[in-house]
């Protein structure tokens, strides 16, 4: 699948993407790509985020690829079962572990626990070793419960600006990469 064939739908975490994070990046060079926009970024409620994401997939024309990171993932797999067939794959980046009670902020374990069904479409987990949010291991976990394909992304932090995620063109070329293998939901 070719970037223009699909609607490619940016899902950010806690507080949004700035304007240097990868997702904004993409988003800025995509055509095909635009920003799931939540009421509420500083103060996540779980139900408003989820049905967000499940209205700009309905919205959508061509098959859908989800690009979500951090508490994005979460929102994007909470609303997965309400997808019907018109997503095409999910590209899924540094899944913060939300059952986590020590995780701060706290109002970020209302989107816990993930659901554990697998998915019905392909995607990729991309996990850092020293995610601050989510330890290697939860991710390899819920990959595995999702069907996903894991990376490890090695010591690359929460995979944002902060640290040092900004371009990521390795991520530009395991996106393009997980896209060329995509097809066209039935």
């Amino acid at each position: 699948m070719k970037a223009s064939e699909a609607e490619i739908l940016i899902v950010p975490g806690y507080t949004n993407s700035g304007p240097e994070h990868w997702q904004s990046r993409w988003q800025n060079k995509l055509g095909s790509a635009r920003r799931v926009e939540q009421a509420e970024w500083s103060k996540p409620v779980r139900e408003d985020w989820v049905q967000r994401v499940v209205e700009e997939v309905a919205a959508a024309t061509k098959p859908v690829v989800l690009v979500a990171h951090s508490l994005g993932v979460a929102a994007a797999i909470h609303a997965a079962p309400h997808f019907g067939n018109k997503v095409a794959g999910a590209f899924l980046v540094a899944p913060p572990d939300v059952a986590n009670p020590d995780i701060r902020p706290k109002h970020l374990t209302t989107f816990g626990p993930y659901p554990r069904e697998p998915l019905t479409f392909p995607s990729l987990v991309v996990a850092s070793r020293n995610d601050p949010f989510g330890t290697y291991e939860h991710a390899d976990d819920i990959a595995a419960a999702w069907g996903s394909l894991l990376l490890d992304a090695g010591e690359a932090g929460h995979i944002n600006t902060e640290s040092g995620h900004g371009p990521w063109p390795e991520g530009t070329m395991v996106f393009a990469q997980f896209l060329s293998r995509l097809k066209a939901p039935e």
